[in-house]
């Protein structure tokens, strides 16, 4: 029998206090909250610089339905904080600032596409 550490189950209800890294596949999917804590959308991917290994950026995936008429916007990783009790990540913005930042869409192998200037500069007065 292969032991399987909490840290490597998904949806098991326990929270791992014992690690501060998390695996990026245990994010997407991960529920984000407006300063209202409602719910306007969820983890779409995390993009990683490939030179310094560091964050830049989560992309929102917020509205639509069923996935269907969705859009992402990119938001610098430090905008987001966890919170235990509601199980997801919290911003200290409304979702009127989140409807009216730059979006960017997806390609074929549901990747976020880089626009000109990066949509993610929109934040920068928020931090």
């Amino acid at each position: 029998m292969t032991d399987v550490s909490a840290a490597a189950i998904q949806d098991d209800g326990i929270e791992d206090r014992a690690h501060r890294l998390i695996s990026s596949a245990r994010i997407e999917g991960t529920p984000v909250f407006d300063r209202r804590a409602d719910k306007v959308g969820s983890v779409h991917s995390v993009m990683i610089d490939k030179q310094s290994g560091q964050v830049a950026y989560a992309v929102l995936r917020f509205g639509g339905w069923l996935g269907f008429g969705s859009r992402v916007y990119p938001l610098p990783w430090s905008m987001l904080r966890y919170d235990p009790e509601q199980h997801g990540y919290c911003l200290n913005v409304g979702r009127e600032a989140i409807e009216g930042a730059p979006y960017m869409t997806l390609d074929q192998a549901v990747r976020p596409r880089q626009t000109e200037e990066p949509a993610y500069r929109h934040w920068d007065t928020y931090l």
